[in-house]
């Protein structure tokens, strides 16, 4: 019997991930890597200089390093020219955090979590898992395609948070939120052409959980994800210039979101 297009589909994106890997680097980034208990580690090269820097890390990491020239460190790991690595890189796993369910409905933290809707950037990408991470949010979720991976670009921008607050990535991002509505969670997005600011949604949440929807910057919230929200709301601005890039209206919206009533 032939298997159906969906399972295949699945078994696929279950090998790719498999052998998917990714290559931290700079100091901070990878310092945090080689500290998380929770993290692969494949593969680690650095100068001299940054194994001293590094010392304590990669002694509670067990991982052997391959200390190399500086002059020839980029021909021993594939990153692009412009990667500020400081004469660290590291070769790892992406992080596996669990089921939508598993993490947002019981996890640590707020009952707060963040939607990203085809956000590509990873440096947007970054600043708003750290954002989230600041601000207690259970996790970030976002589409497994047209989205941010897991890249060394990323976790840079993160600075660490990467290694702490849940990125989950799913196959449908309309269906993972329905799955937060069945748990309870309150669906906001933002838009800046909505009528209602997100004060006035947030003040009628009470102490439901709260999930706030942010579109890529220009094309914004796609009609699907539109749809599936409870509420749009804006962002108001008193001055003149009424934007903010997303990964600024997260900040600001995740502040919102945990001050309600306060």
């Amino acid at each position: 019997m032939k298997k159906p297009t969906w399972v295949i589909d699945k078994e696929r994106a279950k090998r790719a991930a498999a052998a998917e890997t990714v290559w931290m680097f700079g100091l901070h980034a990878v310092r945090d890597a080689l500290l998380n208990p929770a993290r692969e580690r494949l593969q680690l090269v650095v100068t001299k200089n940054a194994a001293d820097k590094l010392g304590d890390a990669i002694l509670k990491s067990g991982l052997q390093p391959e200390i190399v020239d500086p002059r020839k460190f980029d021909s021993y790991v594939p990153l692009s020219p412009d990667s500020v690595h400081q004469g660290a890189a590291l070769e790892v796993k992406p992080l596996q955090w669990g089921s939508v369910e598993e993490v947002c409905l019981s996890g640590a933290g707020a009952p707060l979590v963040v939607l990203l809707d085809r956000v590509t950037d990873p440096h947007n990408v970054g600043a708003i898992l750290r954002s989230a991470e600041v601000f207690g949010a259970r996790a970030v979720i976002a589409p497994l395609r047209h989205s941010a991976p897991e890249t060394g670009a990323l976790a840079k921008t993160a600075s660490g948070a990467l290694e702490r607050q849940p990125y989950l990535r799913v196959t449908n991002l309309s269906d993972a939120m329905v799955e937060l509505r069945d748990m309870g969670f309150v669906l906001i997005g933002l838009d800046g052409a909505a009528e209602m600011t997100l004060g006035e949604k947030l003040a009628t949440t009470g102490s439901r959980p709260v999930a706030i929807v942010l579109g890529a910057e220009g094309p914004g919230l796609r009609e699907k994800t539109r749809e599936t929200c409870d509420a749009l709301v804006k962002i108001p601005f008193p001055g003149g210039f009424g934007s903010l890039n997303v990964s600024n209206a997260a900040a600001v919206a995740l502040y919102a979101a945990v001050t309600r009533g306060a």
